[in-house]
């Protein structure tokens, strides 16, 4: 019962905090299953876990973790196992051993687990180098006959710091751990290390795994240019592709490679300078019969919502700012766990006071009012907020390019061209990332 209450209130809660998108073709894996991740965003990443899969999930975490207030009951709550590191406590390190063994023991049981092998969080935009944990649990429960399958599952995050901002769950295909079981104790150091690699090929199948931060700009680009030419919508594996592709195009072809990348990078710029978000932008036609409804549609909202917008405003404007302001320090892979839990406790506070506080004004009349109205009222005022910075922007890219019809040929013209540059290179490193993603 405890864990399916807090399951379900941190999957709304992210789902709050995020626009979560999952892509898990197939249906959810049963028996011993081990849930294995990149590691991006702190404590965010496993809770993603709650959002993913409706089995109970027994997770791995950093020992100091479970000395921390609420934090740590939660997570004994969950029967969460701790992981002894180095750089924490070395004197502890011979703890891991009885948490292999529970790890197991889980795996016989068959439940699942989730762990994250690179084994701390990072804001590296690539894989960090895999721990060998994961395998040694994985094949110590294969050796008790458990049917043990590994599921990779990528975390890619548009900014994964920011409220409303985009996350993708990426769940690829399962590795079937018995065909790496060793003939013989002398062997298994052989079949870790094989199992390991298996696991860090399938983990940078379902993430973009880019050499460089700069390259993600170049890499969204093309995918928007190809999708636009194509006639498409935007595609995550296709992104993936991009990325493999980038750094094959950048090794091989360094002087043609720089050469495009500054003509995307100048494309980038100049679509920046007239507010537009891509390509699509550019192919917009404004008719009488598409903006007169537009702006009607607007305008009502704007008659009925702004009043309850402002009255959240004024209810709520304090307890938004808490979670920016308590992050404002922390290390970018953790200021969004950061944010999320402040946010989580300040909104619960919150609640109470504002329900108390209409209690002690108006008695029992006011306060289940004010305790039913608050949550829908926070969530409009999100909602409102958001559709007004999208509002502002759709206003703001017809106001700079609707009548500007020679502008926005020249750039359109431009797109046009880049997107053709673009597919021609699609279709000569198509063959070359097939056979790196197959190798």
């Amino acid at each position: 019962m405890f864990y399916a209450c807090v399951r379900a209130v941190v999957a709304v809660c992210l789902r709050l905090f995020y626009r979560v998108k999952v892509n898990a073709p197939g249906a959810e894996p049963e028996g011993p299953v081990l849930f294995v991740g990149n590691h991006p965003n702190g404590l965010i990443d496993p809770a993603l876990v709650f959002i993913l899969t409706r089995r109970k999930v027994t997770f791995l975490a950093k020992a100091p973790l479970f000395r921390m207030p609420v934090l740590g009951w939660l997570l004994k709550g969950l029967d969460a196992l701790p992981v002894y590191r180095k750089q924490d406590d070395p004197t502890k390190m011979g703890g891991n051993e009885g948490t292999l063994d529970a790890a197991k023991g889980a795996l016989v049981q068959g439940r699942a687990i989730t762990i994250f092998p690179e084994g701390k969080s990072h804001s590296e935009p690539g894989l960090a180098e895999l721990k060998t944990g994961a395998s040694r649990i994985a094949l110590s429960a294969a050796k008790e006959g458990a049917p043990v399958r590994i599921v990779p599952v990528g975390l890619t995050y548009a900014e994964k710091h920011v409220f409303r901002s985009e996350v993708l769950i990426d769940v690829g295909p399962a590795i079937e751990v018995a065909t790496f079981l060793p003939a013989d104790a002398a062997s298994e150091p052989d079949s870790v290390r094989a199992l390991t690699e298996r696991i860090a090929e399938g983990l940078r199948a379902v993430t973009l795994n880019l050499e460089e931060w700069a390259d993600l700009p170049l890499v969204q680009l093309a995918e928007q240019l190809f999708s636009f030419k194509q006639g498409g919508t935007l595609d995550a594996e296709r992104l993936r592709l991009w990325a493999r592709g980038v750094q094959l195009f950048r090794a091989q072809e360094p002087e043609r490679f720089e050469d495009v990348r500054t003509h995307l990078a100048s494309f980038q710029r100049r679509l920046a300078l007239v507010h537009a978000e891509g390509p699509k932008d550019l192919a917009l036609v404004y008719r009488t019969g598409n903006v007169v409804p537009f702006v009607v549609k607007n305008l009502l909202a704007l008659v009925f919502g702004l009043p309850l917008f402002a009255l959240g405003l004024v209810l709520f404007w304090l307890p938004y700012q808490v979670p920016r302001v308590a992050s404002r320090k922390a290390e970018l892979d953790v200021q969004a766990t950061v944010k999320f839990l402040t946010a989580f406790v300040v909104a619960l506070v919150w609640w109470a006071a504002l329900t108390v506080a209409a209690g002690l004004w108006g008695g029992t009349f006011w306060a289940l009012p004010t305790f039913l109205i608050v949550p829908p009222l926070a969530l409009f005022t999100l909602y409102f907020a958001e559709r007004w910075d999208v509002l502002l922007r759709d206003i703001d890219v017809f106001f700079t390019l609707g009548d500007r019809a020679r502008l926005k040929a020249l750039l359109l013209s431009d797109g046009e061209r880049l997107a053709a540059e673009v597919e021609r290179l699609a279709e000569e490193y198509r063959p070359k990332v097939d056979a790196t993603v197959k190798r």
